[in-house]
């Protein structure tokens, strides 16, 4: 099919659209009862509802599915490939790397962020301190992981360095570190890329969040003499706490997604592989769909109940 025909196929569609849409709109505003509303409201959300059903919730199904098959997703496995994520070593080592992300990034970028925030509230360079701090959530995380590969570039001691880290330990007069080989290590210089990237994001969010507890609580605890430490930990966390938990499980959601930083900075080896690159590479390297479609359940359902969180706390706050 040419360009040209592709582009009579589009107009014809949405005027085709447009001509339904306003014919619902007209027999509708006709219909002065709750029939009439009921008519518009399935004609507006109808659209959106299909194509949910479409793109997300056949798909789910069909994954689920999928993950009781074997790697040609022909013959019937049961449960075994569930069993084989919770029981093989090699599986266990990535659920165990994934337990590190979601533990480690979350909290480390939240706190973070949180005390940046607290330490630049109203200062004199307080735009520009931001602006340096949420500069990362800029960069895409294939670039970050470019950038950091070479802060972690390794060469022997008594070769030239390139790589920042190993140069300031050549320099200060210690032998250099293979930072993204040595396992389990390599694993937690990954996580300070995501860290390093987040930490922006949640410094943005709660930053609002501290400039909008009102003044006079801020007075009022002022004239009964806390500050400091105290000020933070009894004025200043309470107010936000609703900020500092939507913070937490958004980060926590895309920890557990995180694919780019591991395929671009080791390839997943060096035992530092994380649930969504073992989907991955389940599913387009080893070529076994079953085993790659139950790693994609396990992720579903371990993200499900942080997005049903997430969303009664955005509630919440909307409601304040």
């Amino acid at each position: 099919m040419t360009t040209p025909e592709k582009l009579i196929q589009m107009v014809i569609a949405i005027v085709l659209f447009v001509g339904v849409m306003a014919a619902i709109l007209l027999v509708t505003a006709r219909l002065k009862s709750r029939s009439g509303e009921r008519i518009q409201a399935a004609a507006f959300v109808g659209p959106a509802l299909f194509l949910v059903a479409v793109g997300l919730l056949y798909p789910a199904l069909k994954t689920a599915y999928q993950s009781f098959f074997g790697a040609n997703g022909d013959n019937f496995v049961g449960i075994d490939n569930y069993i084989d994520i919770f029981t093989s070593s090699s599986l266990l080592t990535v659920l165990r790397n994934t337990l590190l992300w979601v533990l480690l990034v979350p909290t480390l970028s939240t706190f973070i962020g949180l005390v940046y925030a607290v330490l630049v509230d109203r200062s004199r360079f307080e735009k520009l301190a931001k602006a340096l701090v949420f500069l990362p959530m800029a960069i895409s995380l294939v670039g970050a992981s470019i950038i950091w590969k070479f802060v972690y570039e390794y060469k022997g001691t008594e070769n030239t360095q390139i790589g920042l880290l190993n140069g300031i330990l050549k320099a200060l007069g210690f032998d250099t570190y293979n930072f993204l080989f040595n396992d389990p290590w390599n694993t937690f210089f990954l996580i300070i890329i995501l860290v390093w990237i987040q930490a922006g994001f949640a410094m943005t969010i709660l930053s609002a969040s501290i400039k909008a507890i009102p003044d006079d609580i801020v007075e009022a605890a002022s004239l009964d003499g806390v500050s400091g430490l105290k000020m933070f930990f009894f004025i200043t966390v309470p107010s936000i706490r609703p900020s500092l938990i939507v913070v937490l499980t958004t980060i926590s959601i895309g920890t557990l997604k995180v694919f780019d930083i591991v395929q671009t900075s080791t390839g997943g080896r060096f035992e530092t592989s994380v649930l969504a690159y073992e989907y991955y590479f389940q599913y387009f390297v080893s070529l076994n769909q079953g085993l790659a479609a139950a790693l994609a359940v396990v992720i579903f359902a371990l993200v499900s109940p942080i997005i049903i969180y997430n969303v009664r706390q955005l509630r919440k706050l909307e409601a304040r």
